[in-house]
């Protein structure tokens, strides 16, 4: 059973938004309006929070690579390039801005393929991208902490992690309640 998927089609060319809307039609996906001005695909990804966007290569590689770097730039959707033939320059390219995959085309099913992979590895990206987050967050507050109690990392560690579980709380939360300013532990006593 595949997932509908909300799919932002982006590409100069009105012939080729027109036919990639008919592909992603007929594999079950809703395209919220094609896209091919670049001022205007930036605010509208932002807004509508597409769940995959398709980029073709129109008649510039470069208005498709100022497509992709505001898709990007907002960063809440995989992006996947369109190709008619292959392009390694262009792909180097838009794989410097963050691009997701490729697609030459195809048989629509490939299409449906790669952007099951796509979506799988933006999730993992996303994932590990929280995961840094939430230690950096961790450390800020471990930081906070060794200065306001002059205590070494390990024992600025103990005070979180001890706080966390009186209060059944994550890790993470009381680090954050730390670094926000919300939240003064008390250091530990002595004895």
């Amino acid at each position: 059973m595949i997932k509908r998927l909300r799919v932002l089609v982006a590409n100069e060319r009105q012939d080729r938004l027109a036919n990639v809307a008919t592909i992603v039609a007929g594999l079950g996906h809703e395209v919220i309006a094609p896209q091919i001005v670049v001022s205007e695909v930036g605010a509208f990804t932002a807004r509508e929070r597409p769940d995959v966007a398709l980029v073709g290569l129109g008649d510039s590689s470069a208005h498709a690579l100022r497509l992709i770097e505001e898709i990007v730039h907002e960063a809440s959707c995989p992006v996947v390039v369109l190709l008619h033939a292959p392009d390694p320059e262009f792909v180097v390219e838009a794989a410097k801005r963050g691009v997701f995959a490729h697609i030459t085309d195809g048989e629509p099913l490939e299409w449906q393929n790669s952007i099951e992979i796509v979506l799988r590895r933006f999730a993992e990206y996303q994932d590990l991208e929280n995961a840094f987050g939430r230690r950096a967050t961790i450390e800020r507050a471990k930081g906070i902490l060794m200065e306001r109690h002059s205590i070494d990392e390990l024992g600025a560690f103990e005070l979180l992690r001890d706080h966390a579980r009186k209060g059944r709380h994550k890790l993470v939360d009381i680090a954050q309640s730390i670094v926000d300013g919300h939240l003064l532990l008390p250091g530990k006593s002595s004895g």
